[in-house]
């Protein structure tokens, strides 16, 4: 079987790739915006950007299944003019115009990397329901909105052509090389900082490189996953304290909790300009990973322990080359 694998330099497409030249038979080839180290032997397909222009043709010759990982990521601070427009340019039109020429190549399969944000920002208590694939969706920034007109726009043209679209809602995805806040958490821990959230009663599901990957490749393959939309997660959701417990765990560092009242924690970050970082940890964002594990019969290769236990060796290496 043949892979081509978008965004391939990125955080899940280095993995992904990585994973196929260890261990599998499928021959993978990554395409990428500009030449950069992909594992092992992979062959190279130099796209450039991505948008609803970019010309698909010579990395789709021979391609079975397309894993289109690549897209603009969620940016905290956007400074562009016109934030939607910059996102649907890459996440919508892009996407749509990679699938239309991955139909007119005969492509089977194309599996899209999404996200969880399609479905909202999450839940305001612990008891409030899980996400499902069910549920209306209801995107509220930019990002989301990008990545839902893209899931639209992709079920319709499996509607219309050969080509079967399988969709991840995955949350957020930690693991060796992790970035933005997760990474910043490890570091707070690492350096032994009192962190003030030892009163939240929240739980956020999260989702391990190493099990998304898994699911990816099954998903390019798995024949009941054609057209089918699956929402993804290690299957243990965490509160923010025993989030931050498991990580110091796995840094052998004492989690040092101080317990300050949510509205405290709310005000400050609102003055600081931080409220949508401070949702992200006090807040709930649980997902019913279910249909993918019933339909596929897919369970997650890793537990919570493992993954936290390779993000915390791949981030202790990077200290030493600090």
């Amino acid at each position: 079987m043949k892979i081509l694998v978008t965004g391939a330099n990125g955080f899940v497409g280095q993995a992904l790739c990585k994973y196929h030249s260890k261990t599998s038979m499928d021959q993978v080839v990554a395409a990428v915006r500009r030449r950069g180290q992909v594992p092992g032997d992979i062959t190279q397909k130099i796209v450039g950007d991505i948008s609803g222009h970019t010309s698909w043709h010579e990395a789709l010759d021979g391609v079975d299944a397309v894993a289109h990982l690549a897209g603009r990521a969620h940016v905290m601070r956007d400074t562009s003019a016109d934030p939607l427009s910059a996102y649907q340019a890459v996440n919508t039109e892009g996407t749509l115009n990679l699938a239309s020429q991955a139909a007119e190549a005969g492509v089977k399969r194309l599996v899209f990397l999404s996200s969880i944000k399609v479905c909202g920002e999450g839940q305001s208590r612990v008891s409030d329901d899980a996400y499902t694939e069910r549920q209306s969706c209801s995107p509220s920034d930019p990002y989301a909105v990008s990545k839902h007109e893209a899931e639209l726009g992709l079920r319709e043209i499996a509607r219309t052509t050969g080509l079967e679209v399988t969709i991840l809602r995955p949350p957020l995805v930690y693991g060796p090389g992790v970035g933005a806040n997760f990474l910043r958490l490890m570091q707070a821990v690492n350096r032994g900082w009192p962190l003030p959230f030892g009163g939240i009663d929240n739980r956020r599901d999260l989702i391990f490189l190493g099990n998304l990957v898994n699911a990816i490749t099954l998903c390019t393959k798995h024949p009941a996953a054609a057209n089918k939309t699956f929402l993804l997660a290690d299957g243990e959701g965490l509160s923010t304290p025993a989030l931050i417990r498991r990580i110091g765990a796995a840094l052998n560092r004492p989690a040092r909790l101080i317990t300050v009242p949510p509205d405290w924690l709310h005000f400050a970050a609102g003055l600081a300009g931080k409220r949508m970082a401070i949702e992200r940890l006090l807040g709930s964002l649980m997902v019913d990973s279910r249909a993918i594990r019933r339909d596929l019969a897919w369970q997650p290769p890793y537990s919570i322990e493992e993954g936290l236990a390779a993000t915390a060796d791949w981030f202790r290496q990077q200290q030493t080359k600090e």
